[in-house]
């Protein structure tokens, strides 16, 4: 008798098994440890994780689980549709092949002869995989001996696991863990008889509708059950209800945790580094449990601003000696309509905070000391544009104030007032140093730069005052472990960041403002600063302790106003807490000076502020400080006045050159000018030919020591003076 096609394919599978040498087949372990889920799991420093992201699109795949965390009911359900003597053949379950081989012939349908071991060959060697018009002869062959491998390499529990984890369900679900989370919401170790059927008559029919599906899932169902009036009692109708929810379900999400947007910052670092892309691991900077209790305390705290137009916060924690992050909150999640928008990265007005390196600066420059008086009054300041008329935020004046208070009680006037001292193009150039990148000059936002007109991100102001909190170091924050902290450099001097820390820390100094029993007072050492824009816009809060910088924000994403909530009340409460939870079990205490400071007794004319000890730069001391109190250095508050560092100034040739010329004008006294470096004129003013080019105006003393400067251009062409 002459055999037909099916009966040869069985004869010839029996001979080549029989005879086939061994395959060069992966372990067990190989193939879980090759096998990578779509998402990458962002870890904390300790390896907890902190967020899961989907970084591979092409496929949805989720971790290995283990056949014990696989719930029984779908090794039972999946063992019944796919292979029933899963357990007692080697590979290839003859019976089956035979069976298939006589319903072909006869032309009858049957369950077909593949079982869960050839898949699982099939599933791991790309040249036995299933093509759109199935397998060839050749490949059911190769299928056929790598089953009887693995076989007798793998147990049966490996096979069974490892085939959960890699047989492809729906659309672009691969393996058990995807399938479970996606379709039933749930890990696979919860999933019960019914969610089982349909996972395993999902196998079979990847893309059916939900009538097939459910009809055979009703089948495996009552397969399930042990006897036959257990098998009535199957309800497919509402089995087939149930599939029809399930596989419209996407419960799977693609980010998952409690650092989204660190999650992805992390990512996009990593792209940009020589990491090894496809790792689906990320350690970072983070402590979880910190970026657990930064997160709750932010949400509960909006939740108790409500009715205050108020949706979004976010937060910064930086280690002060590495720059480590070791919080990042970029918003308020749930409760914003901008979830997405990270409030740690985003471009905001800072109000009052960019104060700190203004005082800073002025004192370095020896234009101030903590207890030079400043007027708090009605000013008006002539720029460019008009006058610029400054007001406080309660809108009431205090008179003479002491730099210190000033500082600590955020007074706006006396701010701008130091502002005209240093100028704002130097400002702008302090604060660059300082890791702050602003968009425009320091002419450009004049002199309302002081009370932060200009927008700067949570993250660098944040790490600016941990430049004050470091001496004046400036280091680059990171996310990502390194070897060793990044290289810093000295952009503040280190006497001026001590005082300005001093300042801040300073209770009694802040009363003016802030009351008695300030939200900022803390029961360790700690110097912090608010700050509100305009409208009530940006609400922020930073500071920083012996060994960490907080900086807070509380507003809107979309810019909305709040409604009456001011410093104290809106960031501040956040930043104590956080600071709190920080330092439960950490002392904090003040700094140690650093040379070239001189401590010592101050007093004030008429009462103007009490008694105390005050920080001085060495040779800016004095005991006394009155309305007509000259200054310890006479030369300590000159300065050029005119022009404005940065000018530009374009020459006509047909204006005659006097009336052309250019006024300088300064403040001080034994005055002397040099241009590029050449002795110029002397006294408080000066008129200069200007000619083409860049040129640095320079203001010294008597011995030549350089008080101030600015930088000017130029343009045009040069102008001959007529004889």
């Amino acid at each position: 008798m002459k055999l037909t096609s099916p009966a040869l394919l069985l004869t010839t599978a029996l001979l080549l098994v029989a005879s086939a040498p061994a395959l060069a087949l992966d372990s067990f372990d190989q193939v879980r440890r090759a096998q990578q889920p779509s998402d990458t799991a962002v870890l904390d420093r300790d390896g907890v994780l902190l967020q899961r992201v989907r970084t591979d699109a092409t496929v949805r795949r989720g971790q290995w689980i283990a056949l014990a965390d696989v719930s029984p009911a779908l090794r039972t359900a999946m063992v019944l549709s796919e292979d029933r003597r899963f357990y007692e053949h080697s590979g290839v379950d003859w019976r089956a092949v035979s069976a298939a081989a006589w319903g072909n012939l006869w032309n009858t349908r049957t369950r077909g002869a593949s079982t869960i071991t050839m898949q699982l060959a099939g599933l791991l060697d790309d040249e036995l995989r299933r093509a759109g018009g199935g397998r060839s002869l050749t490949q059911k062959l190769g299928q056929t001996v790598a089953a009887g491998q693995l076989e007798r390499q793998w147990r049966k529990d490996q096979i069974l696991e490892a085939y959960l984890n890699s047989v492809p369900f729906r659309g672009e679900l691969v393996g058990i863990d995807a399938l479970s989370r996606t379709l039933f919401g749930k890990a696979p170790h919860g999933l019960d008889a019914r969610e089982a059927a349909v996972a395993a008559s999902l196998v079979r029919a990847p893309n059916a509708g939900p009538a097939r599906v459910a009809q055979r899932a009703c089948e495996v169902m009552k397969a399930m059950e042990a006897s036959e009036a257990d098998r009535r009692r199957v309800d497919c109708s509402a089995l087939d209800m149930f599939t029809s929810a399930a596989l419209q379900r996407r419960a799977f999400d693609p980010s998952e945790g409690i650092a989204p947007h660190l999650a992805r910052r992390a990512l996009q670092e990593r792209r940009a580094s020589t990491a090894k892309a496809g790792d689906t691991e990320l350690r970072t900077t983070l402590r979880a449990p910190l970026q657990r209790f930064a997160q709750a305390t932010l949400q509960r705290h909006l939740r108790e601003l409500h009715g205050r137009n108020v949706e979004d916060a976010a937060l910064v924690v930086l280690d002060n000696a590495s720059g480590e992050v070791l919080a990042w909150v970029g918003s308020s999640g749930q409760l914003s309509r901008a979830a997405e928008v990270d409030g740690v990265l985003a471009q905001r007005q800072p109000g009052s905070t960019l104060k700190p390196l203004l005082y800073a600066q002025a004192v370095a420059e020896r234009r101030l000391t903590a207890a030079s008086l400043l007027d708090d009054s009605s000013a008006q300041i002539n720029t460019a544009s008009g006058l610029y008329i400054p007001q406080n935020y309660d809108r009431r004046f205090k008179g003479l104030v002491s730099a210190r208070t000033a500082l600590a009680a955020s007074l706006n006037v006396p701010a701008v007032r130091t502002l005209v001292m240093v100028s704002p193009e130097a400002f702008a150039r302090q604060l660059r140093g300082a890791g702050i990148a602003l968009r425009e000059s320091g002419g450009y936002y004049g002199y309302s730069l002081a009370l932060g007109s200009a927008e700067v991100s949570l993250l660098a102001l944040t790490n600016s005052y941990r430049t004050l909190a470091n001496g004046g170091r400036y280091g680059e924050t990171r996310i990502l472990p390194a070897a060793q902290p990044a290289a810093a450099t000295q952009a503040l001097d280190a006497r001026a960041a001590f005082i300005v820390g001093d300042i801040l820390s300073d209770a009694n100094a802040r009363t003016r403002t802030f009351g008695v029993d300030s939200v900022l007072g803390t029961r360790f050492w700690t110097a912090v600063k608010t700050g509100t824009s305009k409208d009530m816009r940006d609400n922020w809060a930073v500071g920083w302790s012996q060994r960490y910088t907080v900086g807070v924000w509380v507003g809107n994403a979309s810019g909305a106003p709040m409604w009456d909530v001011s410093g104290t009340s809106g960031a501040a409460p956040v930043w104590a807490e956080v600071m709190g939870f920080l330092h439960a079990r950490e002392p904090s205490r003040a700094p140690t000076p650093p040379a070239g400071l001189v401590q010592l007794p101050v007093r004030f004319g008429d009462a103007i502020e009490a008694p105390r000890e005050e920080w001085f730069l060495a040779g800016t001391e004095q005991p006394l400080f009155a309305r007509d109190t000259p200054a310890a250095d006479p030369e300590a508050g000159a300065r050029i006045t005119a022009p404005a560092d940065g000018s530009i100034i374009a020459l006509d040739p047909d204006i005659p050159p006097t009336r052309q010329r250019v006024r300088f004008e300064a403040q001080g006294s034994g005055l002397q000018w040099r241009i590029d470096g050449k002795p110029f004129a002397r006294g408080n003013r000066a008129l200069w030919l200007p000619w083409p080019g860049r040129h640095v105006i320079e203001l010294t003393d008597a011995r030549g020591r350089v008080l101030d400067q600015v930088r000017l251009e130029v343009r045009g062409a040069g102008v001959v003076a007529r004889r």
